[in-house]
C-alpha cells in the first residue's frame, strides 16, 4: 500500500528549551512519510539556534508573532500532506504516535479525527497521571458539556485529514487558549471522531501553558460557544441552559483554583441560573479543592 503523506505542524514561541523534544520525536516517529514545519511566532530565545541545527531534515518558517491559531493556519497552507498532524512545541510524541492514528483512518476513511491518549507531565518531566478516557464516535454534545474526555491532548494529540481542516475553515484566529476546542467542536458537529486508546503524547502542563490564564480562557471559551450556539437547532436548544451551565462552572473552578474569588462566585452564580442542578459540585467545591 503506498504511504500517505502526513504534515506535521509545530508552532513555536520561546520555547527553545522543549523544542529540540517535540522535533525530535517527530523524526522518531515509526512512520515513514512525515514532512516536519516548524513556525516559529516571533521568538527572542534561542529557538532559531535550536531550528537551524537540523538542516534541511525541517521547513522552518520564521514569522512576526501572529498567535497559535495563525501560526497553525500557515504552516497548513506551506504542507503538502493528506493527513494534518499539529504539535505544540512544549509537548512531544512517543514513535507510533502517527502510525496508529494513519491506521484509525485506513480503516475508517469517513472519520473527521483521530486523537490519542496522553500521559501529563510536569515542567521537570514529572509524570502527573494519564488520560485514556478519550470520546469516540459522534460527541459534539459532549464537548459542549466540558465532560471528562472529550478529545484529549488539546493541539498536539490529534489528525485530521486536509480535507476535512479545509471544509470546516481551519483555526480561528481571533481565539488563543480555546481555538483547539472550537475546531473540535466544528469537526465533532459534522463528523464521527476515533480514539487511539494508548498513550502516545507526552503534553506538558505547566505555569506557560496558555490554558493557565483564566481570564483569556473565558473570553475565548465565551466567543466559542456563542458561535457553536450561533445556528440553533431544536438538538442545541434542548441542551444549550445544560451546557452553558457548564461552561461557567468550569470557569468557576478554574478561577477558584487561581484563587481569584470574586470570579469563582460570579461564575458560579451564573452556573447555578442556567443549570440548578449544579448546586450539587459547588457544595462538595470547597471539599474537593482540600482534598477532602
Amino acid at each position: 500500500m503506498k504511504e500517505r503523506l502526513v504534515s506535521v505542524i509545530i508552532p513555536n514561541y520561546n520555547y527553545a528549551h522543549f523544542l529540540r523534544e517535540a522535533i525530535d520525536g517527530v523524526l522518531a516517529q515509526t512512520y515513514p512519510d512525515i514532512e516536519i514545519i516548524v513556525i516559529d511566532d516571533g521568538s527572542s530565545d534561542a529557538s532559531k539556534e535550536v531550528l537551524e541545527s537540523y538542516g534541511d531534515k525541517i521547513v522552518t518558517i520564521l514569522q512576526r508573532n501572529q498567535g497559535v491559531a495563525a501560526a497553525r493556519n500557515n504552516g497548513v497552507r506551506l504542507s503538502h500532506g493528506e493527513f494534518l498532524a499539529f504539535l505544540d512545541a512544549d509537548d512531544s510524541w512517543l514513535p507510533e504516535k502517527i502510525e496508529r492514528e494513519v491506521q484509525r483512518f485506513t480503516t475508517e476513511a469517513d472519520l473527521g479525527l483521530v486523537h490519542v491518549g496522553v500521559r501529563e507531565v510536569d515542567g521537570e518531566d514529572h509524570d502527573l497521571r494519564e488520560r485514556l478516557n478519550g470520546g469516540e464516535g459522534r460527541i459534539s454534545d459532549q464537548l459542549l458539556m466540558l465532560s471528562s474526555g472529550g478529545i484529549l491532548g488539546g493541539g498536539s494529540g490529534f489528525m485530521m485529514p486536509r480535507v476535512v481542516f479545509d471544509e470546516v475553515g481551519g483555526f480561528d484566529t481571533d481565539l488563543s487558549t480555546s481555538a483547539d476546542w472550537d475546531l473540535f467542536y466544528r469537526v465533532t458537529s459534522r463528523y464521527a471522531i476515533g480514539f487511539v486508546p494508548a498513550v502516545l503524547l507526552k503534553y506538558r502542563v505547566h505555569g506557560s501553558n496558555m490554558h493557565g490564564n483564566v481570564a483569556a480562557m473565558e473570553r475565548d471559551m465565551t466567543l466559542a460557544f456563542e458561535k457553536a450556539f450561533r445556528v440553533m437547532t431544536p438538538e442545541l436548544f434542548q441542551i444549550k441552559r445544560q451546557a452553558y451551565g457548564a461552561l461557567h462552572q468550569n470557569l468557576a473552578g478554574s478561577y477558584f483554583v487561581a484563587g481569584k474569588y470574586l470570579q469563582f462566585i460570579r461564575h458560579a452564580i451564573r452556573s447555578l441560573a442556567f443549570d440548578p442542578g449544579n448546586i450539587v459540585h459547588f457544595l462538595k467545591f470547597p471539599q474537593k479543592r482540600n482534598g477532602r
